[in-house]
C-alpha cells in the first residue's frame, strides 16, 4: 500500500530528521578520521618512533587547549611553548581536571596551525589517541611526544614556518561500560 498526501510528507520529514541526527552524532568521529587520513586542517601524523635526522635549525611549538561547550573539565597546557631543533623529539604535558562529583569521559580533537605544517608535525605518543576518563575531583598530567619532520625545510610552504601551534579541544563522550555504575550514584572511590 503506497502512502500519499500528509502521511508521505510526515514519513519523509521524519526520515530527514533521523538522517540529520545520525550525521550530527557521527560528525566529530568522522571529521577526526578524515583529518588523520588526509592531513586536512593541519592534522598531524602519527608514527611509532622518530628515526629522522636532527637539524641545527630550531622551530617554536606553541600549545593551546580548549573545551567544547558543555564539557565540565578544566584543561590547559602545562607549558605554553617550547623551542626545539627540527627533528628533535619533544615532550609536552597538558593538565586536565574534573571538578564535578561524577566521572566524565572525554576525547580530544586536535590540529596544527599553520595548516602547511600539519604533514610535518609527527606524534609518537599522545593522550588524544584514546578516550580519557577522569574520576570526580581527579587531576592528571597527559603527555604528548612529537617531532617536526626535517622534510619541512624542503617544502615550498613549510620552509617559511618558524612557529607551529598544536591545539586540542576536548569533547565529552559517553562513559565506557565499566564506569556506568559509578555515574549512577555508586560510592566507589577511584583514588
Amino acid at each position: 500500500m503506497a502512502m500519499s498526501g500528509p502521511a508521505k510528507t510526515v514519513a519523509q520529514t521524519v526520515s530527514v530528521v533521523v538522517l540529520m541526527g545520525g550525521l550530527a552524532w557521527a560528525s566529530v568521529p568522522f571529521y577526526n578520521w578524515f583529518c588523520k587520513v588526509t592531513g586536512f586542517g593541519g592534522t598531524p601524523g602519527q608514527v611509532s618512533a622518530n628515526a629522522g635526522d636532527i637539524l641545527d635549525q630550531t622551530i617554536k611549538v606553541r600549545f593551546d587547549g580548549s573545551l567544547n561547550q558543555g564539557m565540565p573539565w578544566e584543561f590547559k597546557p602545562a607549558v605554553t611553548e617550547m623551542e626545539l631543533r627540527i627533528g628533535e623529539t619533544g615532550l609536552a604535558f597538558y593538565e586536565a581536571y574534573n571538578p564535578t562529583d561524577k566521572p566524565v569521559a572525554g576525547q580530544a580533537a586536535y590540529n596544527v596551525t599553520p595548516y602547511s605544517a600539519g604533514p610535518f608535525f609527527e606524534k609518537i605518543e599522545c593522550f588524544c589517541f584514546t578516550e580519557q576518563v577522569l574520576a570526580p575531583g581527579e587531576r592528571v598530567q597527559m603527555p604528548v611526544s612529537f617531532f617536526v619532520d626535517p622534510e619541512i625545510v624542503k617544502d615550498l610552504d613549510g620552509k617559511y614556518v618558524h612557529t607551529i601551534t598544536l591545539s586540542y579541544t576536548f569533547y565529552e563522550i559517553d562513559l565506557p561500560e565499566g564506569y556506568a555504575a559509578l555515574d549512577q550514584g555508586s560510592q566507589i572511590n577511584l583514588n
